[in-house]
């Protein structure tokens, strides 16, 4: 956000629904006390995103964006006055037994046909839009060791194979001191199988285990490292291998003798899988291959005005090409329940919709925490006042179509169209969990900025507002600011999104994956510690 407001700029106000009370401004840099916009006088200086109330309000009146009532005033509030987070106070949340029945149970959406994008054919059916080798481990013990490896294998192998986008390492901090055979533990065990089958790794995943820990690699993978005469310990069982050799290494097998040991046999299986990895060409593949999972962070209150309702165009595009397109983020969608269960395709989605919500409400209360301890500072700097508000912003990027399905954490999705992936809201946490899901492109909306982005798959980073998108020029891929600064609809961004995203599927490289950054992956384990 701009240190001073610009002056030169027509000062514009934002109103989302006719109902609404308030309006929010966009001008970079905020609009100062005094301005004359839309018949009224400021009577504060009011940030670019922040809302303007447009009546007088009196303690305990309603208070309305988005169509939807975002709290109630808790103190006198004056037409023109600036509206932030200590002048309202928080709803309560739409009770899940209250909730209206499907409205759209025999909606189907009109297809479009003709879009594609160059992937990689998977055996299991599934298409990559990456090429990479992939090194998991079933304990932090080793990570140590595995980031080690992965450092050789980019300087000393990977230049020999130019079809090989790149080598991570699945890094987590699972695998022992935990109770393993607690029900939640199944949680992170199956995240971080799935993670392995993401179709960008084309089921050439490397294990190294440690050899001692609880989630042992039979446990992780069942049947994968079965002896000869029981299945294949090279290929098979959770992960699906297009390779020959051996893809485990235990580090405690007495046949490694010291730490270059141990690195010879992960170079020697990591050469074999790069090699076989290194013979794989992209082919054209239909839309309906994509798997795009949508999230936002870091957001502002012009999220739900620019970028997220661009990318709920783009969203619906996809399904109408008959791909899979998830969002996520539980406590951002809390409040939206109602909304959602009307668009639930079928009767089950809906009831798996209110089960995902009351089994995340307990979870929360176990935890003496509830939706509200959502918002961030930077939210509220950007002018969301609080979860409701913030809930009606994020829920725009799933766009319009029937909800299809909701998949369940650390699940693989096996079904087209709109689905709800239930995930918490942190950033790292939704990422893995949509990698698990099957994610094989990323789209990621900010108003405020973060460099997140992922090593497994390619992230799309969308800015809210041309002024962050200016100042991280070479972070951001998208500049969704552009609907305000350029008066671009929302349909035109959406399609150039769309067309984004195909793209950067066939191969183009987003601009985190030109800087080489990538955060660390983050398990949900909602599991007990030992």
């Amino acid at each position: 956000m701009s240190a001073t407001p610009n002056t030169t700029a027509a000062p514009r106000l934002i109103v989302m629904e006719p109902q609404d009370t308030v309006a929010v401004v966009a001008n970079d840099g905020g609009l100062p006390a005094g301005t004359q916009v839309d018949g009224m006088v400021l009577n504060h200086f009011v940030p670019q995103a922040h809302k303007v109330a447009l009546q007088d309000f009196a303690p305990g009146d309603p208070i309305h964006r988005y169509g939807v009532l975002i709290g109630t005033a808790n103190c006198p509030i004056a037409q023109g006055d600036w509206i932030n987070e200590d002048k309202l106070d928080l709803p309560s949340p739409p009770e899940l037994d209250q909730l209206p029945a499907p409205a759209r149970l025999n909606h189907a959406p009109e297809p479009i046909e003709g879009h594609t994008f160059q992937g990689y054919r998977n055996a299991d059916g599934s298409v990559g839009t990456r090429n990479i080798l992939a090194i998991t481990n079933t304990v932090q013990c080793v990570s140590g060791i595995v980031g080690h490896a992965v450092a050789r294998i980019k300087q000393e192998l990977l230049p020999r194979f130019t079809h090989v986008d790149g080598v991570v390492a699945l890094d987590h901090t699972y695998g022992c001191g935990v109770a393993i055979d607690a029900p939640l533990a199944e949680v992170p065990i199956r995240t971080l199988r799935n993670i392995a089958a993401n179709p960008n790794f084309a089921g050439s995943t490397m294990v190294v285990s440690l050899g001692c820990e609880k989630l042992h690699p039979d446990r992780l993978f069942p049947g994968a490292f079965d002896p000869p005469g029981e299945g294949s310990r090279h290929n098979g069982g959770s992960i699906p291998s297009q390779a020959s050799a051996p893809s485990l290494v235990t580090l405690q097998d007495e046949t490694y003798v010291g730490f270059e040991a141990m690195m010879a046999a992960i170079l020697e299986g990591a050469e074999h899988h790069l090699r076989t990895l290194n013979q794989r060409q992209r082919e054209t593949c239909p839309a309906s291959d994509l798997v795009v999972g949508l999230q936002c962070g870091g957001s502002d209150a012009l999220s739900g005005v620019t970028a997220n309702p661009a990318l709920g165009h783009a969203a619906d595009l996809i399904v109408r090409a008959g791909g899979t397109v998830m969002f996520s983020e539980i406590t951002e969608v809390r409040d939206g329940i109602d909304q959602l269960v009307r668009r639930a395709g079928t009767q089950t989605v809906a009831d798996d919709l209110i089960e995902t919500m009351a089994w995340y409400d307990d979870y929360l209360a176990k935890g003496d925490a509830d939706r509200s301890a959502n918002t961030t500072p930077g939210n509220k700097k950007g002018g969301l006042s609080n979860i409701v508000e913030k809930a009606m912003g994020s829920i725009v990027k799933s766009g319009t179509m029937p909800i299809a399905g909701v998949v369940q954490p650390g699940e693989r999705t096996r079904q087209k169209g709109l689905l709800f992936a239930a995930t918490p809201a942190s950033d790292f946490i939704c990422g893995t969990l949509q990698l698990a899901a099957g994610m094989n492109v990323h789209v990621f909306t900010t108003g405020r900025g973060t460099p997140y982005a992922l090593a497994e798959t390619p992230v799309i980073k969308v800015a809210t507002r041309s002024d962050l998108a200016r100042r991280w020029h070479d972070l951001m891929d998208i500049d969704a600011g552009r609907v305000i600064s350029e008066g671009m609809t929302i349909e035109d961004l959406g399609q150039l999104m769309f067309e984004e995203i195909l793209a950067v599927a066939s191969g183009q490289k987003t601009a985190a994956e030109r800087l080489g950054l990538a955060n660390q992956l983050a398990l949900f384990n909602p599991g007990p510690i030992t």
